[in-house]
């Protein structure tokens, strides 16, 4: 279930430090949320305000070097809130690779599975997680992650109380109910319409149990 959605940006706030329309970092309290301008639709539009991009990749660099850390970021959100537009171009930034929860998630149910193999698995050792085929709705090849390298996780239950600790920077994207249906089923179709439901309950256990927004850094309206 790939996720769709837009991301821009007019600038971010968070723990881990704040980012400006140009693409300033500095330091800052608690979690805020900003607007964020600009859309990726299906023909490919605007992506990420470039002051967005460079700023939360500097703030997450800014944390790992201070704590000798491997990079970790977070992306998470709700269906159609653009989580994988901005996992992908601050992976590209960061010479990160980008796990995709998609590819995570075993199945329709398998959301709380997903998030719990972000801390045990993907962010674990070995790190690396097993593939789900949608296709054959059945498990498939273990993919192995490089320690070594950065990563970014996107997709809901990437963010929760176990990976939180984990990571160098934390992002959570929000969005209004009626624009994530749009985008989300403007691309999947009747294929997500048909389990929409039973997908945003999922959301909204996890939501409810681990509470993502408090536990970002960063907080983005798309």
């Amino acid at each position: 279930m790939p996720e769709s959605g837009a991301v821009g940006a007019s600038g971010a706030v968070g723990a881990a430090g704040a980012v400006d329309a140009a693409g300033a970092v500095g330091a800052v309290g608690a979690a805020g949320a900003v607007d964020a301008a600009g859309a990726v639709g299906a023909a490919g539009a605007a992506g990420p305000a470039d002051s967005l991009v460079e700023g939360l990749a500097a703030a997450a660099a800014g944390v790992a070097t201070a704590s000798g850390t491997r990079l970790v970021v977070l992306v998470d959100g709700r269906s159609g809130t653009g989580k994988t537009t901005l996992g992908t171009v601050l992976g590209d930034r960061l010479g990160a690779e980008v796990v995709h929860l998609d590819d995570v998630y075993p199945g329709w149910d398998g959301l709380a599975a997903a998030a719990r193999a972000v801390v045990t698995d993907v962010l674990g050792e070995p790190s690396g997680y097993r593939r789900w085929d949608w296709a054959t709705s059945s498990p498939a090849e273990w993919a192995p992650v490089d320690p070594e390298r950065p990563i970014v996780v996107e997709g809901c239950g990437a963010l929760s109380r176990g990976s939180a600790p984990l990571a160098s920077l934390r992002v959570w994207l929000e969005a209004d109910d009626g624009t994530r249906w749009d985008r989300a089923i403007g691309r999947d179709g009747d294929v997500f319409a048909r389990e929409w439901e039973r997908w945003a309950a999922q959301e909204s256990a996890f939501i409810a149990a681990e509470r993502p927004a408090e536990l970002a850094d960063v907080v983005l309206r798309t």
